[in-house]
């Protein structure tokens, strides 16, 4: 029988935030981005194993979720599957742990040594306020997504992640374009299967969507980008954000006086849409910014953010202007998904003091 937690439940369990994404899908920005908004620095743990995949700051942890892979490398290869199988990772341990950590338990977790392609011994996570769970599966087991009290995916379209991985992998890493296609291609079946298609993105609460723009015909070098905030309807604890009127049909050209645009221009949209069968929200950036710094005019549009003041997402993009991604959609709606599961947090921990006081009044 394995071991899944070893300590009692603490006063505060987490909230438990799940994020979908293939690799190459720039998962460790978002990841960057999001603790920022709670304080601290995210770090592996100290005085750990090196290779641990654990990232920890001063109210978050992320684990990711590689560790619960059942095959090594060397197993995934004899049996012909790849990482993205179900038969290469062992749902039944990462549902238990997810179940502990969320009644405020800590875990023996194990850790997928990306190095050498084998598990190494496992390591021990204590909940934080909040957990994040990335990678690959999150949504695919029913259990654990009924855990999440926030589930987003990240869409990368074929043809950017293709143009990512080219200038990631051959420009960075040395490969040949030869080997990239090969490696996208051996992954192509059981991404469909399992990641990218219906499993899981039509759980998510909020899916992150990154297309080719629209604004220069013909464009496959994935430098411009065409990024929706597709938001589902009805998530507790969750207020959609919108563009000038809420429900209404927008599309909004903002160059000119108070936004420095050149070529090839940028444009918002905001509406209603139908996304797998759910009413959804969609908010959407098509073009990069010019200057960082007037991002607030932009933000000055938008209601429901969950900014705690006036430019708060102006300030957090600037303050990590250097991240990828600082100058178009994809840091400014992940920025907005962080300040989102900060308020959720606040949410769900002042109602879960009222509920306490409830009960001590109950008691009396």
């Amino acid at each position: 029988m394995k071991q899944f937690y070893i300590q009692a439940a603490s006063s505060e369990p987490p909230i438990i935030i799940g994020l979908a994404a293939d690799s190459g899908c720039d998962k460790s920005t978002f990841m960057r981005r999001l603790t920022s908004v709670f304080g601290g620095e995210a770090a592996p743990p100290k005085g750990g194993n090196p290779d641990s995949n654990t990232l920890i700051s001063d109210m978050t942890t992320v684990v990711c979720l590689d560790d619960y892979h059942s095959l090594d490398r060397t197993g995934r290869k004899e049996k012909g599957v790849t990482a993205l199988h179900p038969h290469a990772n062992d749902f039944d341990l990462m549902y238990e742990q997810v179940k502990a950590i969320k009644e405020g338990r800590a875990i023996e977790k194990p850790i997928y040594n990306h190095g050498t392609g084998c598990l190494d011994p496992p390591e021990r996570v204590d909940p934080s306020k909040i957990f994040v769970i990335e990678g690959l599966h999150p949504m695919f087991d029913a259990r654990v997504w009924e855990l999440l009290d926030l589930s987003i995916s990240l869409d990368i379209s074929d043809d950017v992640k293709f143009a990512w991985k080219i200038q990631r992998d051959m420009v960075k890493r040395g490969h040949s374009l030869e080997g990239i296609k090969a490696s996208i291609a051996s992954r192509k079946r059981d991404f469909d299967a399992y990641i990218g298609k219906d499993p899981q993105k039509q759980h998510a609460d909020v899916v992150i969507q990154v297309l080719p723009t629209e604004l220069i015909p013909g464009d496959n070098e994935g430098k411009i980008l065409r990024v929706r905030m597709i938001m589902k309807e009805g998530v507790p604890n969750f207020e959609h954000v919108y563009l000038f009127d809420e429900g209404s049909t927008i599309s909004w050209v903002p160059c000119g006086r108070k936004l420095t645009c050149s070529y090839p221009g940028i444009k918002f949209a905001y509406g209603p849409e139908v996304y797998y069968g759910h009413e959804v929200s969609v908010l959407e950036m098509d073009g990069q910014f010019n200057k960082l710094e007037e991002l607030i005019y932009v933000e000055s549009h938008l209601s429901n953010t969950s900014s705690k003041f006036y430019g708060e997402i102006t300030q957090q993009m600037l303050s990590h202007a250097d991240y990828p991604g600082s100058k178009n959609g994809t840091g400014f709606f992940r920025t907005i998904v962080g300040l989102k599961i900060r308020e959720i947090y606040e949410s769900l921990r002042l109602k879960k003091a009222e509920k306490k006081e409830l009960t001590k009044v109950q008691a009396f």
